[in-house]
């Protein structure tokens, strides 16, 4: 394989220098502005050609910090006589903000079994100054108070639907509002269509991006658009409908607030209702940090929020697995201060093949390839613990960023209670007290709570899988069959699955 070899490359260059072998699997993000923290997720392989690894560290400005786990089997890198199969390593390293432009250095340091310890770099992020917010041209809109900014993201497009939206938006009671649409490097045609929908209104700004970025990080484009006029934030998606009373009723909604989402309803590309409201088998949930981050309940085409939380939420944290703005955006908000609810449907939330979860409402299986699947189906089968893994990185892992994050940038807003949450669940994986905390979560269900559909009981599976694996790579001479496998799982080798049927009831 191009990893092992890519390591044995490697491996003889250290074996001639003395050196460690580090490799980097994720990329780190590489700029970080001033005044903003953060927490990132460094998941690798280390060793040393010729001695073991006893213990390892992270060194982050000369402060040292265990990792998550170290010594982890990677059959990737060769047998497990081989020196880069007990090599694999995971951390999760949270950075305070910085007060002025610099680099922060991030390096690994290995005590070897002869007691030496060399280290090595990781990676550099550049501290920045932040970007000044951009200026609107002069437009009736923009003037006096109260301006909306609705951010759209788009890619691709079908011209039908967004045609519908564009109305559907300037059909709003509320005439405060620009439109900025942050655009997924689509095809030259669809970028055609979409000024031709847009026209010559200026209320709307269209940019397009240079490189895919994927819908995350498109939002997150779309967010960096915001205009120093604006006072408040809308999210809105390329396909759906709003009600023309959607701004004016959240915006009278949003009271003190940090932010305010409605309600919606479900239709088909015809129009046709499929279920009058979203919270059909599941309880909505706007006050419980906990859940919110566990399983999101906000959907950010219903959202307004307050200009500020910008300051928080940007730049959006990376994390392992499948990434969702708005999950990103309610965890602050609601961090940061009060969520507020209207329980109406104030728009219509399209449901077709083509949307980010048209794969779900429409019965279709995750957008992964055919030989991807068949390869994890054939591993699971080999090694029943495959799923626990998943769960691990892509559940459980993926929440302990946003709350590492949450802790770093809402520290001075955070609550008692709310502070208290976040170090609960990021204690989970190694205090059986917050573990507890984590498995009886799903008893709440009972009376009626039932926002996050028990999927701590598949985080808290993640958990033991990380706690056995740790077991078999410190013990074990040789280890068996399961449990000898820690690379990071394939895509789509994980979903919470009680929340995956409950998008499908439509």
């Amino acid at each position: 394989m191009p990893a092992q070899q890519d390591h044995e490359a490697f491996g003889e260059k250290a074996a001639k220098e003395g050196e460690l072998v580090v490799n980097l699997e994720r990329p780190i993000p590489p700029t970080l502005p001033v005044g903003s923290g953060t927490a990132v997720f460094c998941l690798g392989t280390c060793f040393h050609p010729r001695e073991n690894v006893e213990e390892l560290t992270i060194i982050l400005d000369g402060v040292r910090q265990p990792p998550a786990a170290f010594g982890m089997p990677r059959p990737d890198l060769g047998d497990p006589g081989s020196p880069g199969f007990r090599s694999g390593f995971w951390a999760t390293v949270p950075i305070a903000a910085r007060e002025r432009p610099g680099t922060i250095e991030l390096r690994v340091s290995a005590r070897l079994a002869s007691g030496s310890e060399p280290d090595a770099p990781l990676a550099h992020i550049q501290v920045a100054r932040r970007e000044a917010a951009p200026t609107l041209d002069a437009t009736p809109q923009a003037s006096g108070p109260g301006l909306i900014a609705i951010c759209m993201a788009t890619f691709e497009p079908d011209v039908s639907l967004f045609r519908t939206q564009i109305e559907s938006l300037r059909s709003q009671t509320d005439k405060r509002w620009v439109c900025l649409i942050s655009d997924d490097s689509s095809s030259p045609d669809h970028i055609e269509q979409i000024a031709q929908v847009v026209g010559s209104d200026p209320r709307f700004a269209l940019s397009r991006s240079e490189t895919r970025l994927g819908f995350y990080r498109n939002f997150e484009r779309a967010l960096r658009m915001v205009p120093a006029e604006a006072e408040l934030v809308a999210l809105c998606d390329q396909d759906d409908r709003w009600h023309p009373e959607k701004l004016e009723t959240l915006r009278a909604a949003l009271g003190s607030a940090q932010l305010v989402y409605s309600d919606q309803r479900l239709v088909d590309v015809e129009g046709r209702v499929l279920r009058e409201t979203l919270w059909k088998g599941r309880s909505n949930n706007h006050t419980n940090l906990a859940s919110m981050l566990i399983a999101n309940t906000i959907t950010g085409a219903a959202t307004l929020f307050r200009r500020e939380l910008l300051e928080l939420a940007l730049p959006f944290p990376d994390s392992p697995g499948f990434q969702f703005h708005d999950h990103w955006l309610g965890a602050v908000a609601l961090a940061a201060g009060d969520v507020a609810y209207v329980d109406l449907p104030l728009y219509d939330y399209v449901q077709h093949a083509g949307a980010v979860f048209g794969d779900v409402t429409q019965g279709h299986t995750a957008s992964v390839p055919a030989g991807a699947r068949l390869r994890w189906r054939l591993r699971a089968w080999r090694d029943p613990f495959a799923g626990w893994r998943a769960a691990y990185f892509y559940g459980y892992l993926a929440r302990e960023v946003q709350a590492q994050t949450l802790l770093v940038r809402c520290d001075s807003r955070l609550t008692p209670r709310k502070r208290r949450a976040l170090r609960r669940f990021v204690a989970s994986a190694h205090s059986p007290v917050a573990f507890a905390w984590l498995v009886v979560r799903p008893l709440r269900g009972l009376v009626g709570r039932s926002e996050t559909l028990g999927s701590e009981v598949q985080f808290a599976c993640g958990i033991l899988w990380r706690w056995l694996i740790g077991l078999r790579a410190t013990r074990a001479a040789t280890p068996a069959r399961i449990l000898s496998d820690a690379t990071f799982p394939p895509p789509g080798s994980f979903n919470q699955r009680r929340l995956r049927r409950w998008r499908a009831r439509v």
